[in-house]
């Protein structure tokens, strides 16, 4: 029973990859190919690609997930992490069907959280605190800021010279930066699945805390957030590409380059689970506000708050109310 419970789990992290991949798809590409930059198959290719290979690049995000909770190492433990896991798929085709670029790793920590809580297990809210809500909270005004900065910066350099060919430029150079927003999604949200994969093996004593990450599950979550990104994600591409505001070139390489520098530093010097999601939609916004403020569509991201506010305890409850159903069923069974 505990090694179907075990595989059933990692089958559903995996779903859950899977999810965040076309779901979380639109964050490398969607203002390369709302530039015209990249056509939206070469683009999807490339980033699915890149996030492959991004997997690769690190653990520490990785490790931090598989601290938010403590599950005891029996099939309860399993359990918990599997109920973890359906609430932040559940909560991930919500906010796709309504086009809401949420976030996948809020997702995935709320529905741990609300698991382990409903379950009534330790939950290390400090860790929640320093590496989720503080970097939740502050990424996405440090992306915006950037952004906005940044792209004041590219308009001065190249304030004399020719639109067309600024914009020719741009759209080459996008092609670099599009890469490494693929890149950085990689390695934060292949991590994040990795994470809760090895606590699921913990939980289920097929690995002890201070064991290294298993290079088969690198390979696997890598392999599902890569064809869950090639899958698509077309609705929440629409929302980034266009609906916040209608971006150029030069715009659309500030708010990757941007977004991508700020994963990379989270990643490797706070191990901070941060979201994709926020930190380019929140880049977005930033350059598209050097036009004007009245520029940036303020209504769609008044949706785009609420569907980040949401998040977590929406997650959290699905998650909670999944255990209820598991543990019954357990029950039943045994």
């Amino acid at each position: 029973m505990e090694f179907a419970i075990i595989i059933a789990v990692v089958a559903v992290a995996l779903v859950f990859d899977y999810t965040n991949g076309f779901h979380d798809a639109a964050n490398a590409i969607a203002t390369s190919v709302s530039t015209r930059a990249l056509t939206p198959r070469v683009a999807l290719a490339m980033a699915a690609v890149m996030n492959f290979v991004g997997a690769f690049l690190g653990q520490k995000v990785a490790e931090t997930v598989s601290e938010v909770i403590s599950p005891p190492t029996s099939t309860h433990g399993m359990v918990i992490v599997m109920s973890g896991l359906l609430g932040a798929i559940a909560w991930n085709l919500v906010t796709w069907y309504f086009g809401l670029p949420s976030s996948s790793s809020h997702a995935l920590i709320g529905g741990l959280v609300g698991a382990a809580l409903v379950a009534g297990v330790g939950v290390k809210w400090q860790v929640v605190l320093d590496k989720v809500v503080i970097p939740m909270i502050a990424s996405p005004f440090v992306a915006f800021s950037l952004g906005f900065a940044v792209m004041l910066l590219i308009m001065w350099i190249f304030r004399r010279a020719t639109p067309s060919r600024v914009n020719r430029g741009f759209k080459l150079a996008q092609t670099i930066s599009a890469a490494a927003m693929a890149l950085g999604h990689g390695l934060q949200d292949a991590q994040k699945t990795m994470g809760v994969i090895f606590l699921a093996l913990v939980a289920g004593g097929y690995a002890a805390a201070e064991d290294g990450l298993p290079v088969w599950v690198i390979i696997c979550a890598a392999s599902a957030i890569s064809l869950g990104t090639w899958s698509g994600g077309w609705r929440i591409m629409r929302t980034l590409g266009r609906r916040i505001i209608h971006l150029d070139p030069p715009r659309g390489f500030a708010a990757e380059s941007v977004a991508a520098s700020v994963l990379y530093t989270t990643a490797y010097v706070y191990e901070a689970p941060i979201s994709t999601t926020h930190t380019i939609t929140s880049a977005v916004m930033g350059v598209g506000a050097t036009k004007r403020l009245s520029a940036v569509r303020w209504g769609v991201a008044r949706s785009i708050l609420v569907g980040w506010v949401l998040t977590f305890p929406a997650a959290g409850a699905a998650a909670a109310g999944s255990y209820l159903v598991a543990h019954l069923l357990l029950e039943v069974m045994l």
